[in-house]
């Protein structure tokens, strides 16, 4: 059986792919009442990693807990190895996300839907962020694989979302009006894009996002207000209390009505009330940035020009899309054409689940969010020059990858390579906003210095009738990304793949004649 699995920063959910049904599994809670969500928390039992309703159970018996974890996987230069964090202890990010693929794996497997068959493999296509980096796609594609899950394929969460627009209002697209914004605020990340449809045919025109934007900032604001409120604020909370709080914000929160005036907290024995309006003065800025983000797909027009534009409208999904302050900003900006997902949370896990149906005859394509670009030396090594590869936007051929080549003659005895992913790039050509780093490879051109132990301690100089060299950056299907710089006159090449530190190392070779 097929499924779709949107693994959130604070709650994940999975859809069946069900004779072209997609259905929400259902998974018991620690009371052993029904949810539609599994809470991405991880705790320590004994030494061993559980996760979701079995850790929120070992947080009620007063053991710590680490919430938001998945959050670390945005996080520049984040490997395999980067410490999540619970209580006094670490764990590894990868065992982290893969005990967590696990414990989906094991929902799954014990669902109604899937007894049929229990005997073969989980299939399943997964969501990331749209503005993911290629090692947090690596790391979540590994752990799912870890786990036991056939994963059919990585796709973007506001394109999956976007599937779900179309199969629930298939009269939403005509003529007229043939794109929709998906606009996607999760626990932990933002992303939008705008999507031109045709029928079962998706295409993404532009995408947006914002790494380090979602339902937890929302919840610390909350949580900030409430402690002054309380009088708590010089309290020093120790890590539990804080988490209680935060808690208590984000149940507070996701209970706010249009027509609420006041929020009611209850932290310990102290009742406390924040007024309505204060909390969203307070997180207007948010909001702002997210609103930031659609303006750049839609070149900031007034309501008027968007009522008579392309686009069908703008669709909130994600669980944290549910403050009522959201769709009202939205509605102040872009007027009526603003309408939110009658399942919000799970939006993206039904859009999956239609992907993972062969059946469902829904086709995507989509493009890269972050382009990727090279800092290099230049002029002996005493300048570092940046040469943007790939920008964002570029759309993938019709296998889904990106492929590109560059040949010149190596200028030096030694190429020092860093790869990195970028958000945009200013006006000289720079790349400004946020940096990932890709892969660092160092590729000795002088064929002396191959057997060096540490090229790093070898200085640059300039060398006059270097090698014919050929550099290809590939992304695949996936969003992962590939370098390999190659010497044509000998064959000599350096290549390695955006993995974690200790994977990432480059392997140089010599290859078979006749490989290029």
């Amino acid at each position: 059986m097929r499924f779709g699995t949107d693994f959130g920063t604070t709650r994940s959910v999975v859809a069946a792919a069900d004779r072209g049904n997609y259905p929400i599994l259902t998974v018991d809670d620690a009371d052993g009442d029904p949810q539609d969500y599994i809470p991405t928390q991880i705790a320590l039992d004994e030494g061993r990693i559980v996760a979701g309703w079995d850790a929120v159970r070992l947080g009620e018996e007063g053991l710590p807990v680490a919430r938001s974890f998945k959050r670390l996987l945005a996080a520049p230069g984040s490997t395999a190895q980067t410490p999540v964090r619970i209580g006094e202890d670490r764990v590894a990010l990868g065992d982290a996300v893969t005990a967590f693929a696990e414990h989906v794996a094991g929902i799954i497997r014990r669902h109604p839907l899937a007894a049929d068959s229990a005997d073969e493999p989980i299939r399943a296509v997964v969501g990331v962020p749209a503005n993911a980096h290629s090692g947090q796609r690596l790391l979540t594609l590994d752990a799912f694989a870890r786990a036991g899950i056939e994963v059919l394929a990585l796709v973007n969460e506001p394109s999956a979302a976007a599937f779900e627009f179309t199969h629930r209002y298939p009269r939403g697209i005509n003529s007229k009006r043939t794109s929709v914004v998906v606009f996607d605020l999760g626990g932990g990340t933002f992303d939008t894009s705008m999507v031109r449809v045709a029928g079962t045919d998706h295409e993404i025109l532009r995408t947006r996002g914002i790494n380090q934007l979602g339902g937890d900032d929302f919840d610390e604001v909350l949580a900030s207000l409430a402690k002054r409120a309380g009088g708590l604020e010089h309290d020093a909370m120790g890590t539990r209390a804080r988490a209680r709080l935060l808690d208590e914000a984000r149940s507070a929160k996701e209970r706010i009505a249009p027509q609420s005036r006041r929020i009611f907290l209850e932290f310990g024995d102290t009742d406390i009330t924040v007024p309505v309006e204060a909390y969203y003065e307070a997180c207007e800025g948010l909001v702002e940035r997210a609103i930031g983000a659609v303006g750049e797909l839609l070149g900031e027009e007034p309501a008027e020009q968007l009522a008579g534009s392309e686009v069908a409208g703008v669709y909130l999904v994600g669980g944290a899309s549910g403050l009522p302050l959201i769709p009202r900003m939205l509605r102040e900006r872009y007027g009526r054409r603003v309408h939110r997902s009658p399942y919000p949370a799970a939006s993206t896990a039904i859009g999956l689940a239609i992907a993972a149906d062969p059946d469902s005859g829904y086709a995507l394509r989509d493009r890269i969010a972050r382009g990727i670009g090279v800092f290099r030396e230049h002029d002996t090594g005493r300048r570092v020059g940046f040469d943007a590869l790939i920008e964002p936007g570029t759309p993938p051929d019709e296998r889904g990858e990106l492929v590109v080549r560059r040949r010149y003659r190596a200028a030096h005895n030694l190429g020092w390579f860093r790869f990195v992913e970028y958000a945009a790039l200013d006006p000289a050509g720079e790349p400004t906003g946020d940096l990932s780093p890709l892969v660092e490879l160092l590729v000795p051109f002088d064929p002396a210095l191959r057997d060096a132990d540490d090229l790093r301690r070898v200085p640059v100089v300039r060398r006059e009738g270097g090698p014919l060299v050929e550099e290809t950056v590939r992304i695949d299907a996936n969003g992962i990304t590939s370098v390999r710089v190659e010497d044509l006159d000998t064959g000599y090449a350096v290549e390695a793949e955006a993995r974690s530190a200790e994977e990432r190392r480059p392997r140089g070779r010599r290859l078979a004649a006749g490989r290029g």
